[in-house]
C-alpha cells in the first residue's frame, strides 16, 4: 500500500485530467461569445462565430467552448463535425487556406458544366484559396454555381470565380426586396393586428363562414376567431409545401389541441437539389411570411416562433436579421419571441424532427417517432413545424379567401404551387402555376420552351428523392398523391428537366452520390445502403435484382425519409429507362 500512495503521489496527483484548457484560447471564445448566453441549444451559434471569425475551429477552441458552456468537450466535438460548414482543426492539424470556394456539382449544376469548372477551378485556385465540391447551395436556375467563401456567383466561369477571389468578394450581395416599412404602406401586417386585436369580423375575413357555422359578430371570443381563421385554412386546401403536403390547417388544429407552451418551428432548409423557391421568397418579400408565422402564432397559441435557415443563405440571413430589427422595433401588434437560427451545412435537418435537434444544438438526426413532432417536438414542447411558403401565403389566403386559393388548381386540384424550374428550359426560376398542371404545359406556357437543339427527354417532379419519369408521361398533373402510383412524388415542387442529351442513369447516379454524402449516419439502411447502391450504379450495365433488394431494404427499414425515398430514382431506372442499364 505504501508503495502505492508513492506511485500516486509521483504520478498524476493534484493534475486535471482530459485536456487542459488553452488560457489564451479561453479568452478568444470568450470575447467572441461576449454577453450572449451559454444556453445548450446556442451551440451551433456560437460554433458559427469561430468559425466566421478564424475560418476554421481549432481543437483548443472546442475544448475552450465546451469549457465555457459546462458540456463535455466530446459533445460539442461530435457537433462540429457533424456539419459540413465547420472545419474542425485537430491538434497538431494545417489549418484550411483562408478562402474556401465551393462548386456546386449536384444536378442541375452538373447538366450546366460544374464538373469541368471544378476541375479547372482546382488545377489552379489561387494563393491561399482551397477549391471543394459541394451540394446543392439552392440556386439551381443559375447553374453552374460557384460560391466564393458565402459569395455566390451564378452562371459560373473560371474567369469570373477568379476575379471574385482575387477582389475579396467574398459577401453575399443584398438585392432590392420590400422592406419592413414598404410592407407596412402596403397594407402589411394590418391582417396580423387585426387578429391579436380581436377586431376581425365575417366580412374581414373573406370565408366560407356559413360553412363554418361560426358566430360573425364583434364581440364574438377569441376562439371564435382563431377557429374561423382554421377553418378557412382548412377550406383552401392549403397544404405543407415542404414535401410531405400534410393538410396545413388541420395540422394547425392538431398542435392547438395539445396542452401549453406550444412553439412554432419554420423550416427554411431547402436543401433539396432543385428547389429554391424558399430562397427566391426571402429576398423579394420577406415579411409576407413573417406576418403569416405571426397569424399561426396567434391562431395556434403559440408561444414563441424559432426560424430555421440554411447556411448557404447569407444574404436572406442578413435581409431577415435587418427586418426582424425593424419588425421589433416598431412592431404592428404584439409579438412573441420570434427566433433566427443558422444552419450549418445538411441536408438532412430539411427533416423536420432533424432540424428540430439542430435548433437544440445538438446533431441533425431524426428522431424515431411516434411520440410526434406536433406532440413532443422543440425543447419537448407541442410544436407547429412549417415549411416557409406554406406561411407566405397564409396572408393572401385570409385577405381573398379560401374559394380564391381552392379555385386555381387544374384538373381537381387545389391551390397555387411555386415550382423551382431548373436543366434544360429557356426560363428556369420559380414559376407560380396551378396545381395539377402538367410538366409539359409548365415548360411550354411558363419556361419558354426547351432550350434550342435539346428535345424533352425526361424530368425529376420532385427534386432528388421524387423520382424521374420519361417524356411520354409528361402528362401528368403535377400535385401531391397524382404521382405515388408511379414511383414518384411532387414533394417541394422542384422540377428538373432532362434532355435528349443526358441519361436518366446518370442523373440517378448524381442525385444518389448526393444522398451517400448527406445521410446522417444514424440508421444502417441509409448509411450503408446509399454507398452501396452508388457502387452498383457506377458500371454501363447494372445489377437490377440486387439493386432492387437493395432498395426494399432502404425504403422499408430507414428511419426517415432520406433513406426511404433515396430508392425512387433506382427503381424509375429499372423500369421506365431499362434500355439505358442494360
Amino acid at each position: 500500500m505504501e508503495a502505492g500512495i508513492a506511485k500516486r503521489e509521483r504520478g498524476t496527483r493534484g493534475k486535471p485530467r482530459g485536456r487542459v484548457v488553452d488560457p489564451k484560447a479561453l479568452a478568444e471564445v470568450r470575447a467572441l461569445l461576449g454577453n450572449e448566453p451559454r444556453r445548450r441549444d446556442l451551440l451551433i451559434e456560437h460554433l458559427h462565430r469561430i468559425q466566421d471569425r478564424y475560418g476554421h475551429i481549432p481543437a483548443a477552441h472546442i475544448v475552450a467552448l465546451a469549457h465555457e458552456m459546462k458540456l463535455a468537450m466530446a459533445e460539442v466535438y461530435e457537433v462540429a463535425t457533424f456539419y459540413h460548414h465547420f472545419d474542425v482543426v485537430k491538434e497538431g492539424g494545417t489549418p484550411p487556406p483562408p478562402l474556401t470556394v465551393r462548386v456546386c456539382n449536384s444536378l442541375s449544376c452538373e447538366l450546366a458544366g460544374a464538373n469541368r469548372l471544378l476541375a479547372e477551378l482546382t488545377r489552379a485556385p489561387g494563393e491561399n484559396v482551397r477549391v471543394v465540391p459541394a451540394p446543392c447551395v439552392g440556386r439551381c436556375e443559375q447553374a453552374p454555381v460557384a460560391v466564393v467563401a458565402q459569395n455566390p456567383v451564378g452562371h459560373a466561369t473560371v474567369e469570373e470565380v477568379k476575379r471574385a477571389v482575387a477582389a475579396k468578394k467574398t459577401k453575399c450581395p443584398v438585392g432590392k426586396y420590400i422592406t419592413y416599412d414598404q410592407y407596412r404602406r402596403n397594407g402589411g401586417y394590418r391582417l396580423a393586428a387585426q387578429c391579436l386585436a380581436g377586431e376581425r369580423d365575417a366580412d374581414e375575413v373573406i370565408n366560407t363562414v356559413e360553412d363554418s357555422g361560426l358566430r360573425a359578430n364583434h364581440a364574438r371570443h377569441r376562439a371564435d376567431h382563431q377557429d374561423e381563421i382554421i377553418k378557412t385554412i382548412e377550406d383552401s386546401g392549403l397544404r405543407g409545401l415542404g414535401g410531405a403536403g400534410f393538410p396545413a390547417g388541420r395540422k394547425w388544429r392538431i398542435v392547438r389541441n395539445e396542452p401549453a407552451p406550444r412553439l412554432l418551428a419554420v423550416n427554411i432548409d431547402e436543401g433539396e437539389p432543385g428547389t429554391f423557391k424558399d430562397r427566391y421568397y426571402l429576398e423579394r418579400d420577406p415579411h409576407r411570411f413573417l406576418e403569416g408565422a405571426i397569424i399561426a402564432a396567434w391562431a395556434v397559441e403559440i408561444s414563441e416562433i424559432y426560424i430555421y435557415l440554411r447556411d448557404e443563405y447569407a444574404g436572406c440571413r442578413e435581409i431577415l436579421t435587418r427586418e426582424l430589427k425593424a419588425l421589433r422595433k416598431n412592431p404592428p401588434c404584439p409579438l412573441p419571441p420570434i427566433h433566427l437560427r443558422r444552419g450549418a451545412g445538411a441536408y438532412i435537418c430539411g427533416e423536420e424532427s432533424a432540424m428540430i435537434e439542430s435548433i437544440e444544438g445538438k446533431r441533425g438526426m431524426p428522431r424515431l417517432r411516434p411520440p410526434y413532432v406536433a406532440q413532443v417536438g422543440l425543447f419537448g414542447y407541442p410544436t407547429l413545424e412549417h415549411n416557409k411558403e406554406t406561411l407566405h401565403w397564409v396572408r393572401d389566403i385570409l385577405e381573398k379567401g379560401a374559394q380564391w386559393f381552392a379555385s386555381q388548381g387544374r384538373r381537381g386540384r387545389k391551390g397555387l404551387r411555386s415550382f423551382s424550374v431548373s436543366g434544360r428550359v429557356k426560363k428556369p426560376g420559380v414559376h407560380v402555376a396551378p396545381a395539377g398542371i402538367t410538366v409539359k404545359e409548365l415548360i411550354d406556357g411558363y419556361c419558354g420552351g426547351m432550350l434550342d437543339g435539346h428535345k424533352f427527354h425526361a424530368y425529376l417532379p420532385g427534386g432528388a428523392s421524387g423520382g424521374i419519369l420519361p417524356a411520354s408521361m409528361g402528362d401528368i398533373p403535377l400535385d401531391f398523391d397524382t404521382l405515388h402510383e408511379y414511383g414518384c412524388f411532387i414533394g417541394s415542387a422542384a422540377i428538373i428537366v432532362l434532355s435528349d442529351r443526358d441519361k436518366a442513369a446518370a442523373a440517378a447516379a448524381n442525385v444518389m452520390k448526393f444522398f451517400a454524402s448527406e445521410s446522417c449516419g444514424q440508421c444502417t439502411p441509409c448509411r450503408v445502403g446509399t454507398a452501396k447502391a452508388l457502387e452498383l450504379m457506377k458500371g454501363p450495365k447494372w445489377d437490377k435484382g440486387l439493386l432492387e433488394e437493395l432498395s426494399n431494404a432502404m425504403a422499408d427499414a430507414s428511419i426517415c425519409g432520406l433513406g426511404q425515398a433515396a430508392p425512387n430514382p433506382i427503381r424509375c431506372v429499372m423500369k421506365y429507362f431499362a434500355k439505358e442499364i442494360e
